[in-house]
């Protein structure tokens, strides 16, 4: 490796001693590989157009035989063929000013950046080629990069050296070109619907809106623990009770969990409050975004994912998580007669770890939605109705208050969206809080905080709300066909490359 570095070392200060920038200030780019394969796609086989172009890109392929070479170089939105003439390109311009033909095979190599300018060819078989009359080095690559033939074959080193997976995996430079066009789409869609998009803090002295354990700071001036949101949830109600009646934030959120192919302690999500709606109004909403983003994105409601056909064609399945209970494992939990310890027994009959903590119907009931029904929710499904005990911000259900008026909605057999009917009652979310509270102080490291600031908000009074959670990385592993969520986070956390050679 060493000698590699070395070589290439020796060429860039070969171009400084002929007075030649080995690492450039600009270069004036007048079209991009994608434009001019479309526009001139028409030209028959070894025919030339006069129209002059200037590109940059990086050399993946060279070819050099005798006095014509053959370039491929990759630009963001593709790749083009350089068809390199020595006569054009030592006869066109002094020498003195460009470099020659001969320095471009001596001193280019694959990984290179250049800019070339030149006009219009298509080969006599039939690849659009831009005739290069002048060239420059733009930056000159001092590492070797993976074999084109073999790719990025090592799956950590992907995720670790992300821009090699770029530079030789065109699918993974799509699924950010993706993720980039959702959303911007979703923001869209939402600003077109008057939604606001706020900004709510990322340092917070009380970590709120979900259960999750969250990252801790300090804050050396002020003296006081800090903590990194694990939603933005709080925040966005207080923007209601000052009179917003639709606002949102898409942005990042941080919870201190653990890594798997579905999680990442940094990802994004987008979080949407509407003033006079409830979950079900929130619902429709969901539906609608999704489908809009898929015909946007994708052209269709029907998409594959990892071998399995989803179909979003509304409306989406709804069901109570009591029932999806008992359609797939045939517990019914309204069966049981208040009888805690027969329905754990049954439970675990139907191989389901109980845990201690599960001290009621509802945290079991959750419990064995999670282990056994969750992942068997391929097709888009809501989920309603779920456990007072498990949703302590939601508004309860009127006709059973063991139960609130919440949805999760499943796809490909995990959580996509999460939504409420608010709880905007301050006496019942007091008592909620406090009862979190007191398992926080037990050590559920999970449980919520008494936020006394917003329970104050709540006080001055806070309008019916739906509100609605999206994550957007799960989304983006759906609409791209990803395994992993590390496939669809440009940087995903990894353990550091120093520990892992220590261990």
């Amino acid at each position: 490796m060493s000698e590699f570095r070395e070589a290439r070392l020796n060429k860039a200060k070969a171009l400084i001693d002929k007075g030649f920038e080995p690492y450039n200030e600009s270069f004036k780019v007048t079209h991009t590989s994608k434009f001019l394969l479309e526009k001139y796609s028409y030209l028959d086989n070894g025919e030339e157009c006069d129209f002059h172009v200037s590109i940059a890109g990086r050399v993946l392929a060279k070819r050099i035989m005798g006095k014509i070479a053959f370039f491929s170089i990759c630009d963001q939105e593709g790749l083009i063929q350089l068809y390199l003439d020595k006569l054009m390109i030592d006869n066109h311009q002094p020498s003195d000013k460009f470099l020659s033909f001969v320095d471009l095979k001596e001193l280019v190599d694959i990984g290179d950046w250049i800019g070339v300018s030149g006009t219009i060819k298509k080969t006599n078989k039939g690849e659009l080629s831009i005739k290069v009359i002048s060239w420059e080095m733009l930056s000159k690559s001092l590492q070797p990069l993976p074999d084109k033939w073999h790719g990025l074959t090592d799956i950590e080193k992907r995720y670790r050296q992300r821009y090699l997976d770029l530079i030789v995996n065109p699918q993974s430079k799509n699924v950010f070109k993706i993720r980039a066009a959702c959303i911007s789409f979703i923001r869209r869609w939402l600003d077109d619907r008057k939604f606001l998009e706020i900004e709510t803090p990322i340092l917070q002295s009380d970590a709120g809106g979900a259960e999750a354990r969250p990252f801790i700071t300090h804050h050396n001036t002020l003296d006081i623990p800090l903590y990194l949101r694990i939603a933005t949830e709080l925040h966005l109600k207080r923007m209601v009770v000052g009179g917003f009646e639709r606002v949102y934030e898409l942005g990042r959120i941080f919870r201190n969990e653990g890594i798997s192919t579905k999680h990442n302690p940094e990802f994004t999500s987008v979080e949407i409050y509407k003033a006079y709606s409830n979950h079900i109004d929130m619902m429709n909403l969901t539906e609608e975004l999704i489908n809009d983003i898929l015909l946007s994105i994708c052209k269709t409601l029907d998409i594959q994912y990892q071998g399995q056909n989803i179909h979003f064609s509304k409306p989406w399945q709804r069901i109570t998580m009591k029932n999806v209970v008992k359609k797939y494992t045939g517990i019914d939990f309204d069966s049981f007669n208040g009888d805690l310890i027969y329905a754990k027994s049954m439970a675990e009959s139907n191989d389901i770890e109980v845990p201690p903590s599960i001290d009621s119907f509802g945290k079991l009931l959750n419990e064995v939605f999670e282990q056994k029904v969750e992942s068997q929710l391929i097709q888009p499904t809501f989920v309603i109705d779920y456990p007072v005990e498990v949703s302590p911000l939601a508004r309860r259900n009127p006709i059973d208050k063991n139960f609130v008026q919440r949805f999760e909605l499943f796809i490909a057999g995990r959580e996509i969206a999460n939504a409420f009917s608010e709880l905007i009652d301050p006496i019942d979310q007091r008592e909620r809080l406090e009862l979190q509270q007191s398992l926080r102080d037990a050590g559920d490291l999970e449980a919520h905080c008494v936020d006394e600031d917003f329970l104050t908000a709540l006080e001055i009074g806070m309008p019916p709300t739906g509100g609605l959670g999206i994550g957007i990385d799960r989304l983006i592993m759906l609409i791209t066909d990803s395994g992993s969520i590390r496939d669809v986070i440009p940087f995903p956390l990894l353990k550091p490359e120093f520990t892992l050679n220590k261990s």
